[in-house]
């Protein structure tokens, strides 16, 4: 049966009031222009701009919560300009004051003056005043995502309950749009972090430079990190990490320096655990590392197969936002990816080390067993013949070939000797210095020429000896690679005056190839040139061996 109506009057429907509804246009237009982007950033100056003009506020700004909780991970503002911010200085970190309430109790908060709360701790200094206060925590999917703070209404007068219902609507709805960021930044990190992780491996096995690789390592790192300074560290022979690659804005004297095994960082590096640093001038293991003067810092070991191959270094700028866990776990999978992309590129190199080996051997064995027996009975021939001949000319000419024979073929054993020594035989600057010059010539089809001068294995320190190898190395690498030269004069100098008055080690490496040709890749000059400034010294290009000054000369000079 169908139930009767209640007798009576109906009951009173509530009474919107004018001013709420005069507000609906407004709100719908702010949650619009909310939604509208799906960059994080752009979105928080979005919604704080929006919520200011909602409730005709003077200033407007988001406190994120850090992950963990505690304090703020990052601040956006609304109103004050950059002039007054520069001047106020570090931004609000959350853990105390009426931010701080705020986070430990996210429930809004509505103050007529916020300078007589007893949660308030007073301005810095250089900031403007401040009186009205409005607060509401922001939600994304049901967790405090962090606060929006309005303060002063432009008519001083205090927020209302309107302003306060207003803002809450605009909040839920800031909610939705962030989270949209989020999940858009967050797949937009992802990518940029498998692209640099591409680029990395590619860097590895292409065959190239190892120096060149690892510097695509730190330079990938700092661009995907966010950081200042993107170091790569390998385990130093006598204990400890040496930095081997530096990406960094602007030239330093960090590459080459060795950090010491009893190092706190190093340590745990070693034993294949990361390092999260938020404030390096507070941490104590880096009272004297090359990252003091910054802040938060990423350190993650580069392991695989249980084997630590180096590590990789990370710091942001002084005053900026620790890493997130996002960014933790990202950098953990390109440090797992660069280290197996490193310990296949090692393999390679292995391989390719033995291949050269056995191309020597094979060369020592056909100059001792072909060339020096031919020339050897050549020489018996010429002997004989000399010992006939009556005219006395011929008798000394033949005299001469034979004696340069003997030169030859004793030059010949001197090369078979060095083909056949071990290349990882401890020894001094000059004799490093013959190796690869030996080795070079296997690639090259001839030997270069080379000439010493000065006290190299006595005077040229260790660092400074280790660098102008790879110097040597790479500029080698070049002219058999690109300049297709025919001749190579190699010129190492030790005791030399620098420009700036110091004693150093000059490396001159000239070659009759086609020059470096105007817009092709530097990558290896780069090197050049990185490894001598964090020396102190500085690497140039001068004109070639060529008729009219073709091909190249690199000079390469460092402190001792």
């Amino acid at each position: 049966m169908p139930v009767p109506p209640p007798a009576g009057p109906p009951p009173p429907r509530p009474v919107v009031p004018v001013e709420l509804l005069a507000r609906v246009p407004r709100l719908l237009d702010a949650m619009r222009s909310v939604g509208a982007g799906l960059d994080l950033r752009a979105t928080l100056h979005r919604i704080c701009e929006t919520a200011a003009g909602l409730t005709d506020a003077r200033y407007a700004a988001i406190g994120v919560v850090a992950e963990d909780g505690d304090g703020l991970a990052d601040f956006v503002h609304h109103g004050i300009d950059e002039a007054t911010a520069r001047r106020i200085g570090r931004l609000p970190d959350g853990r105390r004051g009426l931010l701080g309430a705020l986070i430990r109790d996210p429930e809004p908060v509505r103050l007529t003056n916020l300078t007589g709360d007893p949660r308030s701790c007073g301005f810095p200094a250089h900031h403007p005043p401040m009186s009205g206060f409005l607060g509401v925590p922001i939600r994304v999917q049901g967790e405090v995502f962090g606060n929006l703070h309005l303060t002063d209404k432009r008519d001083g007068e205090p927020f209302t309950d309107y302003d306060l219902a207003m803002v809450r609507v605009l909040a839920a709805e800031a909610g939705i749009a962030i989270g949209n960021a989020r999940l858009h930044e967050s797949a937009r990190q992802r990518e940029r972090w498998i692209d640099g992780s591409v680029a990395v491996i590619t860097a590895l096995l292409s065959g190239g430079d190892t120096d060149d690789a690892l510097q695509v390592v730190a330079e990938q790192a700092r661009a995907l990190s966010g950081a200042a300074l993107g170091l790569v560290l390998l385990p130093a022979e006598a204990g400890g990490m040496e930095i081997a690659s530096v990406a960094a804005p602007h030239p330093t004297d960090v590459l080459g320096r060795v950090i010491p095994p009893d190092n706190g960082i190093v340590a745990e590096l070693l034993a294949g655990r990361p390092v999260f640093v938020d404030d390096a001038a507070t941490d104590p293991r880096l009272h004297d590392g090359p990252v003091r003067a910054y802040g938060p810092i990423m350190l993650l070991p580069l392991c695989s197969d249980g084997r630590v191959l180096g590590g990789l270094v990370m710091p942001r700028a002084r005053g900026q936002r620790p890493f997130t866990r996002a960014e933790r776990d990202l950098g953990d999978q390109f440090a797992a990816q660069a280290a197996l992309a490193l310990m296949t590129a090692e393999a390679q190199r292995d391989r390719e080390r033995l291949a050269v080996y056995e191309d020597r051997d094979r060369i020592a064995r056909d100059l001792h067993d072909l060339v020096i027996q031919r020339l050897f009975a050549t020489g018996m021939m010429l002997e004989s013949a000399q010992r006939r001949s009556v005219v006395p000319e011929v008798r000394d000419g033949v005299g001469r070939a034979v004696d340069e024979l003997d030169v030859t073929i004793q030059e010949i054993r001197s090369a078979i000797f060095a083909l056949q020594q071990p290349a990882e035989s401890p020894a001094g600057l000059s004799t490093r210095v013959l190796r690869e010059i030996t080795m070079a010539a296997v690639p090259l089809g001839f030997t270069p020429e080379h000439r010493f001068s000065g006290p190299l294995d006595e005077a040229v320190g260790d660092l400074t000896g280790k660098n102008l190898i790879a110097a040597l190395r790479e500029t080698l690498s070049n002219a058999y690679r690109h300049a297709r030269a025919t001749r190579i004069d190699v010129v190492v100098e030790a005791g030399v005056a620098l420009p700036d008055g110091r004693p150093g080690v000059r490396l001159t490496v000239a070659d009759d190839g086609v020059g470096v040709p105007e817009g092709g890749r530097r990558s290896g000059l780069r090197n050049l040139e990185r490894r001598a400034e964090s020396l102190g010294g500085s690497s140039r290009l001068g004109p070639g061996l060529a008729p009219g000054g073709g091909g190249t000369t690199v000079l390469w000079e460092a402190p001792h």
